[in-house]
């Protein structure tokens, strides 16, 4: 009997284009491959629980007796952005696209956001996150207007110094923003970027917040919180589901603190989810096309996911996916790519296996409700009784 899961999700990984990739244009994109290519690449543990034995993942030779269930699954969802993964994770499919802005916000939107503010904007228009502090930071704290971004997802992002904007404050315009951008320019997510430094040395702050639209549907999270069972958001998960569903929450600086405060879940006695988003994979290295940095940012975890194994119980199930690709490799961008993920799964009392290629990323949410006994109305196949059956 499980008792408790642990889902955790490693923004971006994904293992190999989708068929639908074509269409974002993303044929030929693959996160894993790429990472696999730097010297950095250590992932003995990941390997151990049948990574590299997934359908369709030829970058060295198959694991010989992988201890995991492992498996890839495709998305259904229109999208290839953070909120549309983790809904579809926990069994929403996201059917229309949130709108994108190729060529900034209209100017209804940005009059109306503006005038409830009382602030001026900068930028407008798509805009890599660390290149638009340096391009309108001097200007933003001689005028006080706010940088307002968007990039290839489904984002209206607002820049602001923490010394000219206090924290509180930004997150207040975030807010006037969420408000703001609805129906037919509900975008998936309003996102506060401080950061602080003087001109030529500005750097983006920790304080990021992401102030998301709620899933028009059930998910996971919400059914088992009306069931009376925990569920435990690390990292970003509470802003992806704008706080719904979730009982407990905390936020982290980056991968290294989403680890330790995982790890601390495993020591306390709780029935239900423990769901860990761990962004720096995204952030820092695939937007960046940092192919280096994301292999020693996955070697990190593999080697904290040793000990985690450990320290299972036989009543745990770890649960390792992704939302997303965003390949550090395929320059033709450094935006998202639309790919399959890969899901790795250990449990001391599970015998391992293959669960081959499965179609939804909502067959997490749906196994999950499985695994509880709890009414299923998910977007999505559990695969719970094929595991029960071996």
């Amino acid at each position: 009997m499980i008792k408790r899961v642990f889902l955790v999700v490693l923004d971006s990984l994904g293992i190999g284009y989708a068929q639908d990739a074509e269409e974002f244009g993303d044929l030929g994109a693959n996160t894993l491959k790429s990472v696999a290519a730097s010297p950095y690449f250590h992932i003995p543990n990941l390997r151990k629980l049948g990574l590299l034995n997934i359908d369709g993942i030829h970058i060295s030779s198959k694991e010989k007796n992988p201890a995991g269930i492992y498996g890839r699954l495709s998305e259904l969802s229109k999208g290839k952005d953070t909120t549309a993964g983790h809904w579809e994770i926990c069994g929403h499919i996201t059917k229309k696209p949130f709108p994108l802005y190729p060529h900034g916000f209209p100017e209804s939107v940005i009059a109306q956001f503006c005038r409830q503010t009382g602030r001026g904007v900068l930028c407008n228009r798509p805009y890599s996150g660390t290149k638009v502090i340096m391009d309108y930071g001097e200007e933003h704290l001689e005028t006080g207007k706010l940088i307002v971004y968007t990039s290839a997802d489904s984002v209206f992002q607002i820049a602001a110094h923490e010394e000219c904007v206090p924290v509180e404050r930004l997150y207040e315009f975030c807010r006037i923003a969420r408000r703001i951008l609805v129906e037919p320019n509900h975008v998936g997510r309003v996102v506060a970027r401080p950061f602080t430094g003087k001109k030529e040395s500005f750097v983006r702050t920790s304080n990021r917040h992401d102030f998301s639209l709620e899933p028009p549907g059930e998910t996971i999270l919400d059914i088992m919180k009306e069931s009376g069972l925990s569920t435990f958001g690390i990292g970003k998960i509470f802003d992806i589901f704008a706080g719904r569903g979730i009982t407990e929450y905390c936020y982290t600086s980056g991968n290294k603190e989403g680890m330790m405060k995982t790890m601390d879940y495993l020591s306390r006695d709780f029935t239900g989810l423990c769901f860990t988003n761990l962004v720096d994979f995204d952030m820092l290295y695939g937007h960046r096309n940092d192919v280096d940095g994301y292999a020693k940012a996955l070697a990190e975890f593999d080697r904290w996911l040793q000990e985690f194994c450990v320290r299972m119980e036989d009543t745990d199930l770890l649960m390792i996916t992704a939302d997303h690709g965003c390949d550090p490799g395929f320059l033709q961008s450094t935006d998202h790519t639309r790919e399959q993920i890969p899901l790795c799964m250990y449990s001391p009392a599970l015998l391992p296996g293959n669960l081959g290629s499965r179609t939804g990323f909502g067959d997490i949410g749906a196994t999950i409700a499985d695994i509880f006994h709890l009414k299923n109305t998910l977007d999505g196949n559990s695969f719970w009784p094929f595991i029960k059956e071996r």
